[in-house]
């Protein structure tokens, strides 16, 4: 289920929003058990806003083009074609599109993240 914002200005608190997790298939894991949950909000202006969860352990990724910033939790994400950043509260991460990354994640992580809508990306 999507939250809902409405009116012209609004908010929404991500830490206290109820994220539903599911197992990551076989082809994601590298520890058995890592699961993730999100909720997208209604895009806004040309971006898409939504949270997401991962649960402790690790998977990997093939990443879409966005920023994010923790909110909660603690880990490492590494990028198969160079980079690391060290995952905590405040930190703010920048992912390009293709980027082939390792979540390494030691505390329950939960990030907003934001990213150009798809009808909008050139």
């Amino acid at each position: 289920m999507s939250p809902t914002v409405s009116s012209v200005i609004s908010s929404l608190d991500a830490g206290a929003l109820a994220l539903e997790h599911f197992l990551l298939p076989a082809e994601l894991t590298v520890t058995d058990g890592a699961s993730t949950g999100g909720a997208r909000l209604p895009p806004f202006d040309g971006i898409e806003v939504g949270v997401w969860e991962h649960s402790t352990g690790i998977s990997i990724d093939t990443e879409a083009s966005e920023v994010f910033v923790v909110i909660s939790g603690r880990g490492r994400v590494t990028c198969d074609q160079g980079g690391v950043i060290e995952l905590a509260p405040g930190v703010i991460g920048f992912l390009q599109e293709g980027a082939r990354t390792r979540w390494d994640i030691s505390e329950t992580l939960r990030k907003v993240w934001i990213t150009r809508s798809q009808d909008t990306a050139q």
